[in-house]
Formats: C-alpha cells, sequence, structure tokens
C-alpha cells in the first residue's frame, strides 16, 4: 500500500474510502518490520495485539469526528507509552509504564495511533544516532551517514514513509539535527509548550519533546493541538494568545539576524557556506531583510552544556545505573557523564551566573529581529568518522544546536537544499520563546520558495509583536511618543493611511491631539507612523489612552489593516478639520 502520509493527504484518503486505519497501521508495521533489520529505527514495534485497542476505538468514528483520525505516529523511546517498555535504549534501565506521557495521551485522544517505540542515542545523549545497543541508525538517503540524533529512529520512521509524524525529545539538538539529515522539519518548541511528563530526563530543565515532520504547516498543526498547560509538569508554560494556532501564516517582510563570518563554523565543508548563502538569498526572496548578528556569546552559552555543570544533571538520571552496573551503560556514554560526579555547587551557580549574563547579551541581540537563521549542522560526517572519533565530530554536529534551550529560545529546523552527493542539507530559524508559530510561518514560506506545492495561508503571521499605527502625539519625537518607547517599541516605517479618513485638532490640552476618523467619501491619505512593541505590553498602553480616543482597524496607503488610533464621533465636538494639512506634523508647523 502506497499512501501519501501527510496529514491532509491522509485525511483525504480515508474520506474517500481508499484506506482504513486498521488497513493501514497493519500495512506499515509489514514494512516498519521490513526496514528494521537496516535501519534500527524501532525498539518495539506494536504488533496486532498491541494496536488492536487504538484501532478498535476508531472502529465506529467518522473520519472527520478527531483532528487526527488514524493518523500513524511514532514514539522516541524515552517517552512512556501505557504498557510498553520504556528503555531508553537502556535495556537494564527498562520499565513498563502504567500511564502514557501527557503529549501521548493529547495525541490518542485526538485519534492518532502509535506505531512503536523508535530507537535513540542511549539516554538521548548524543546528536548521531549511533549510540544505542539496538544497532545505529544509518541515514535514510545515505546509508554511509548517520541518521542524527539522539531522536534517530522518530527521524528515520518519516522520512522512510512509516509514520505521518513522530516524537522526539531535544535538550541539545536532538530534534533538529535528525531532520537536517534527513530533509524533515523538525520543531522544538519553546520549553514548557508541549509536557514533558512522562518522558525519562537527560537534563530536566532543559528537555523538549519536538516533533518530525515533512512540512512546517504539519508541524504548526500539531503545536496548535497540544501545546496546553500541564498539571503533571512542573515545568509546563502556557502559551500565550499571540502563538495560537491561528499565528501561523504569511509573513510580512521581516528582518531576520545572520551570524557574522567569523562565526560560521563548516569544519571543512565546502559546500555548507554556498547552500547556507543560497538559503539566505531565498530568505531575502520572500521579503526578508538580512542583519549581521554577533554569534558569539550564543556559543560560549552552549559550551556550557557540556563543558559546565548541566552534564550532572543527565548524570542524575543515568549515575545510580552506571555506578551500579557500569557494563549496562554504553562506554561513550560512561564517557560523556564521567566528569559529573566532581561538579560541585559552586560550579554550577557560577555557571548560572554566566549563563544568565550571555542570555541578557544575546536576548539583546534578538531585539529589532523577527527571526535568526543558521545552518543546522556545519556538516555531515560519516559513521567512520563517528567511530574513530565520537566526541569529537558529535560536538561539531551540535556547534549551532547546543545554546537553544540554554537561552530558552524557540527553534525549527527546515530543509533548504541538498548536497552534491544528495544529502539532505538544512538551516534553523530561531527567536524568543512563544514565537514557534511565527517561525513555522517562516519555515512554510521558505519550503513554498523551494517548490514546495501548497497553498500560501490568508491571514498574515504573526509574533510576540504588535503593529501599531499613529497618527499625532504619539509620532517620533512628539509629546507622547515616550509611552511608545518606554514599552519597547520601535519605529517601522513612516506612511500614509489610505485616502479614507479626515483627521481633527481636538479640542482640550496639552497634550495636544488629533482625531483621525474613517468617513465615506471626501476623504484624505493622512501621514502615520506603523510602531511594533511587545505584545505583552499593548494592554498596558491600552488601559493609558485618554478618551475619545481608542484602538481599532486603520487601512494603510497599500490596503493593510492594522491596529491604530482612532477617534470617537462624539470627541468631535469642537474639533477643527485639518485633513488638508495632510498630518499632524503639518498642523503643529503650520501653528508655529
Amino acid at each position: 500500500m502506497n499512501i501519501n502520509l501527510q496529514l491532509d493527504a491522509l485525511r483525504n484518503a480515508y474520506r474517500d474510502g481508499s484506506t482504513t486505519p486498521r488497513r493501514l497501521l497493519l500495512s506499515l508495521r509489514e514494512k516498519a518490520a521490513a526496514l528494521n533489520p537496516d535501519y534500527h529505527l524501532f525498539i518495539h514495534l506494536l504488533n496486532a495485539l498491541e494496536l488492536e485497542p487504538y484501532l478498535a476505538a476508531l472502529d465506529d468514528r467518522d473520519p472527520g469526528s478527531l483532528p487526527l483520525y488514524g493518523v500513524p505516529f511514532a514514539i522516541k523511546d524515552n517517552i512512556d507509552l501505557a504498557g510498553i517498555p520504556t528503555t531508553a535504549a537502556c535495556p537494564a534501565f527498562a520499565y513498563v509504564p502504567e500511564r502514557s506521557a501527557t503529549i501521548v495521551e493529547q495525541l490518542l485522544a485526538l485519534g492518532a495511533i502509535p506505531l512503536g517505540k523508535s530507537n535513540l542515542d542511549q539516554f538521548a545523549t548524543g546528536l548521531n544516532g549511533s549510540r544505542s545497543p539496538y544497532g545505529a541508525c544509518p541515514n535514510s538517503v545515505w546509508p554511509e551517514y548517520p541518521s542524527g540524533g539522539s531522536s534517530a529512529g522518530s527521524s528515520l520512521a518519516v522520512a522512510l514513509g512509516v509514520a505521518s509524524f513522530s516524537l522526539g525529545t531535544d535538550t541539545a539538538g536532538s530534534g533538529r539535527v535528525p531532520a537536517a539529515l534527513n530533509n524533515l522539519v523538525g520543531l522544538k518548541a519553546s520549553k514548557g509548550l508541549i509536557s514533558t511528563a512522562g518522558v525519562v530526563p537527560a537534563c530536566r530543565t532543559l528537555d523538549c519533546v519536538t516533533t518530525f515532520t515533512a512540512t512546517a504547516r504539519e508541524a504548526s498543526e500539531l503545536l496548535a493541538l497540544t501545546a496546553h498547560l500541564d498539571p503533571r509538569d512542573e515545568y509546563s508554560r502556557s502559551n500565550p494568545l499571540w502563538n495560537d494556532g491561528s499565528a501561523f501564516g504569511t509573513p510580512r517582510p521581516f528582518r531576520f539576524g545572520v551570524p557574522r563570518a567569523r562565526d560560521l563554523a563548516f569544519f571543512g565543508c565546502h559546500e555548507g557556506p554556498l547552500l547556507f548563502g543560497d538559503a539566505i538569498d531565498q530568505l531575502k526572496a520572500m521579503g526578508g531583510e538580512a542583519v549581521e548578528l554577533d554569534l558569539s556569546p550564543f556559543l560560549e552559552a552552549a559550551r556550557l552544556l557540556y563543558e559546565g555543570p548541566w552534564v550532572a544533571e543527565r548524570y542524575s538520571v543515568a549515575g545510580e545505573l552506571m555506578e551500579q552496573h557500569p557494563q549496562a551503560v554504553l562506554p561513550v556514554i560512561r564517557a560523556v557523564l564521567a566528569k559529573a560526579p566532581a561538579v560541585t555547587g559552586v560550579q554550577t551557580f557560577r555557571a548560572q551566573y554566566r549563563l544568565q549574563a550571555l542570555k541578557v547579551l544575546c536576548d539583546k541581540a534578538l531585539e529589532g529581529l523577527d527571526c535568526v537563521v543558521t545552518p543546522t549542522i556545519g556538516r555531515p560526517v560519516t559513521l567512520a568518522e563517528l567511530a574513530a572519533e565520537p566526541v569529537l565530530r558529535n560536538s561539531e554536529l551540535g556547534y549551532y544546536t547546543n545554546f537553544m534551550n540554554l537561552l530558552d529560545y524557540a527553534a525549527v529546523a527546515v530543509p533548504s537544499g541538498f548536497m552534491g552527493n544528495g544529502l539532505p542539507w538544512g538551516v534553523t530559524l530561531f527567536g524568543r520563546a512563544f514565537t514557534d508559530q511565527y517561525l513555522l510561518s517562516v519555515a512554510d514560506a521558505l519550503q513554498r520558495q523551494q517548490g514546495l506545492a501548497a497553498p500560501a495561508p490568508t491571514n498574515i503571521a504573526r509574533n510576540d509583536r504588535a503593529r501599531l499605527v499613529v497618527c499625532g502625539a504619539h509620532l517620533d519625537g512628539l509629546a507622547l511618543n515616550w509611552q511608545l518607547k518606554q514599552r519597547g517599541a520601535r519605529l517601522l516605517e513612516v506612511t500614509h493611511s489610505s485616502p479614507d479618513y479626515r483627521l481633527y485638532a481636538l479640542a482640550g490640552g496639552p497634550p495636544y491631539r488629533p482625531g483621525m476618523v474613517r468617513v465615506k467619501e471626501g476623504g484624505a491619505a493622512i501621514a502615520v507612523e506603523v510602531w511594533e512593541l511587545p505584545s505583552s505590553e499593548l494592554g498596558s498602553f491600552l488601559t493609558a489612552i485618554a478618551a475619545p480616543l481608542g484602538l481599532g482597524k486603520v487601512q494603510l496607503a497599500d490596503g493593510r489593516w492594522e491596529s491604530g488610533f482612532i477617534c470617537e464621533p462624539y470627541g468631535l465636538e469642537g474639533a477643527v478639520d485639518i485633513s488638508h494639512l495632510g498630518g499632524w506634523r503639518a498642523y503643529l508647523n503650520d501653528r508655529r
């Protein structure tokens, strides 16, 4: 059975009767079983008896009754599925959970069906997919290369066509490196957006559950369905409404950071710089403005993950087993964790202080940017190179990924090209926490720029910044402009409204203020400015606006509608029509 497993295509197949969940899942299980001896993608494939409860639950359901009706997915084997062993790729560590992880419970309730538990680098410690007693995971395109890890089997399940999507985890890049190497979208959402209850920790304070999909649009849908506060997870966080599913859309012109040339590393790969340059050109063609970014504080933060005390957090999970049964833990994992017992409290706090100092620098660097683009990996390494120098080559794979969770950023890995040998290559888009849907919007536009046959979303993408049209005392340098600047606002553009407005000098003052009113006829284009401020500050700004003014929708000269100042009709009593002057600045100059 050869069926397109992408979400929309699979829904159509169920609706038109091309297949059923039972027929599809049993077929996919056979396909996965045939692939497993070569790719080692599953540690445990659910058998027909284990699949039956999930299939039976859909027997009397209409395909349109559940958002993920009959959608097959794979679960990284450090994420619990009730009744099935969780191993974290360590047989001596294995246990059988009575309850599924929260994210798995959510997906099952939405109609998705688990195909099996996928292979990983042991205890999710590695970025290559070769550190498992269940076998190394080769790349889906070229078997001489690794799949990437630690979410190795999860990436292969989607890339090899046995799952519509899969769950991984990400502490240092485990949800992004395998995506880049297998031509997938890997979403590492903001920490806490997807619950980690029921997940074997790598670093409890940093871990994220991730998704692998063929497209950014599918990742957006899955995030919107699962980003909920979870009482089971002390690290769970509420998703702001500016980051809900409706935030996914078509990006307006945007500013993206590009690392300085001196901060880029491709580790001898000659194709990497060219492919990265192509990706930058594609972003520019989408309306992006490239801005040089100093990546050095981000890279310093990255080094703290393994060179600093966070290795002790990993040890808190596997350390006891390693001490009592050292042979149960792979030698390379033991080597990584070996220095953890010597980490002191003083070292831990000093590292936290340094990380906080770096975060201040990094957050400052992101101000005024909508996102940053980097390569996802500097260069692919072969399985032979990993075997010869496992720690060094693994470290190279994490050059652009290790800092993300330490600094609390959102990130999405997206395909952007292919190397000369056909191996996939991709970039990562990252930005402030809770800009996940915006990053996915840019990733979706990038995929369409590369030829993905999908219609552009009809709505405009949103992030954690709100746009505001001002026409009077809040204009740059005027009496009330400080109210914007103290909230971190920045001027985006100087433009005009559509020719549908009248401008009045309102009675009273100081401060003296205009009122802009939309009219059916006899209107004029009024000079305005578009500012951008953090969405979290918009409420306090709104409450400070004095009557008769308020915020509504204002149409600009190019047809866009943006939030902006409007005036209640009653406020025009005693006002003077100054529309003929074309704007508030012109009026102030005319009065002098």
